[in-house]
């Protein structure tokens, strides 16, 4: 057996950890269910191996994930590249003090600058710089390559029917994590 840096094992291809830990728990346990095993494990081995490369690749570029995803969702906002810290969180998916710590280390930087929106409010608008919009042009493109070098072994066609199985798959887990489960 063969182990990766972070000591997740491998018995070589074509065996499957997951079905090796769904067995070992079904013998151990019988009756407990195990069928999410083979598809929840390899999904968080996938994330792993996917935020560690990308990760990496971002180490090398001198970006940090963090100010790669706020600068990627003010390019793909379009012209003028602007937001509010409110909209900001929204489409992060992260806390108004994340975002107001990620506009800051930003705004250092001089990649983004911020202002008050001027409409009565208290509203607070991050724009991309013009550094900032060379940074993520440069970044962007690097990134999903590399990304798609990684799931280059796919055909056209199963990548298209994983990313609908997959986003299938998000939306109910995501109606149903929100719930408590009745069996605990």
């Amino acid at each position: 057996m063969t182990s990766t840096a972070d000591g997740y094992p491998f018995d070589g291809p074509g065996t499957s950890p997951a079905a090796e830990i769904a067995r070992a728990w079904q013998r151990e346990r019988p009756g407990t269910p195990t069928d999410s095993i083979e598809i929840v494990t390899p999904l968080w081995r996938l994330a792993k191996l996917f935020a560690d490369d990308r990760r990496r690749l971002l180490a090398d570029l001198g970006v940090d994930p963090a100010t790669l995803d706020l600068l990627s969702v003010l390019r793909r906002a379009g012209s003028p590249y602007e937001l509010s810290t409110r909209e900001l969180s929204r489409r992060t998916l992260v806390t108004a003090g994340a975002i107001s710590q990620r506009v800051a280390r930003a705004e250092d930087a001089g990649l983004v600058t911020r202002r008050t929106a001027g409409d009565g409010t208290r509203a607070v608008l991050v724009t991309l710089t013009d550094t900032g919009h060379d940074l993520i042009e440069r970044t962007v493109d690097q990134v999903l390559s590399r990304e798609s070098e990684l799931v280059a072994s796919l055909s056209p066609a199963h990548r298209g029917q994983l990313a609908g199985q997959l986003q299938e798959l998000l939306d109910q887990v995501g109606r149903l994590a929100r719930k408590p489960s009745l069996d605990v």
